[in-house]
């Protein structure tokens, strides 16, 4: 079974500042991951969150196991991703 993707307000904000190919790239690999979401996110140290690497840039979610829900959180450059969350 499928995880649905659900994104926050700053999440797509955040994903229409970006330039379209970076966009469909990251939008494409949330997608491939839906199927089994643990395999390709990884859990940020000391946090309940998980955080998925698309070349430079880093997706920020929560994934609600019950729920069947990948809630994302934010997008960004890995440089300053951290900082803001």
């Amino acid at each position: 079974m499928t995880f649905k993707l659900v994104f926050s307000e700053e999440s797509l904000s955040q994903l229409k500042k970006l330039d379209n190919p970076t966009a469909k790239r990251i939008l494409d690999k949330l997608d491939s991951t839906s199927g089994n979401p643990i395999h390709f996110f990884e859990r940020l140290v000391e946090r309940e969150d998980y955080k998925l690497c698309v070349g430079d840039y880093r997706v920020i979610a929560k994934i609600m196991h019950k729920e069947k829900i990948v809630f994302i959180l934010s997008f960004g450059h890995r440089k300053n991703i951290y900082k803001k969350a």
